[in-house]
């Protein structure tokens, strides 16, 4: 069992507590939220990031539980902290070091299978980049339009990019769709 600090914006307030299990990682968070609204928590190390999910109130504290395989812990490389995030930012590693790049042709970025180069044929305004070994795509999002690449929706996060509205896919090295 490892104990990492839990921030905010820099600031300790509560604790990320790692433990190893056969091929996968727990993931226990434990802390007290600064202000009301939805929080997501992350694990960030010196190679990539991981959402963990959104911590929930337990008894009068705040806490998340979560296991991931190995497959999602390496690309994180040794582990530094967890942080406490609002829900629906972007990742820090979206910023400078990989930053978003147009992709006129959305499409061009998928070899096989030929299902994302159809749906994607015509979208227009995307977004994409790569890191971790993963690439990432995004889409403009209005919520008054059909939901882009529907069958996907359960893989999606909606996210503020350049100040609009984007749903944001993650592709692993096979161009299938992960959770990120």
């Amino acid at each position: 069992m490892d104990k990492f600090p839990l921030l905010l914006e820099g600031r300790p307030v509560g604790e990320l507590i790692t433990e190893r299990e056969a091929l996968y990682t727990w993931f226990d968070i434990r802390c007290r939220l600064p202000e009301k609204g939805l929080w997501q928590a992350w694990a960030v190390g010196d190679q990539g990031e991981l959402r963990l999910g959104i911590p929930e109130p337990a008894e009068g504290r705040t806490a998340l539980r979560r296991r991931f395989s190995r497959r999602m812990t390496d690309p994180l490389g040794r582990l530094l902290r967890g942080e406490l995030r609002p829900a629906g930012s972007v990742p820090v590693s979206a910023g400078s070091r990989n930053p978003w790049q147009s992709a006129p042709q959305p499409e061009s970025l998928f070899q096989s299978p030929p299902w994302p180069r159809q749906r994607l044929r015509g979208q227009q305004d995307a977004l994409f980049r790569r890191e971790n070994g993963l690439l990432f795509l995004a889409l403009p999002y209005d919520s008054s339009k059909p939901f882009p690449l529907t069958c996907l929706f359960c893989f999606a996060s909606v996210r503020m990019i350049q100040g609009s509205p984007y749903a944001v896919f993650a592709f692993g090295p096979g161009e299938e769709p992960v959770f990120y």
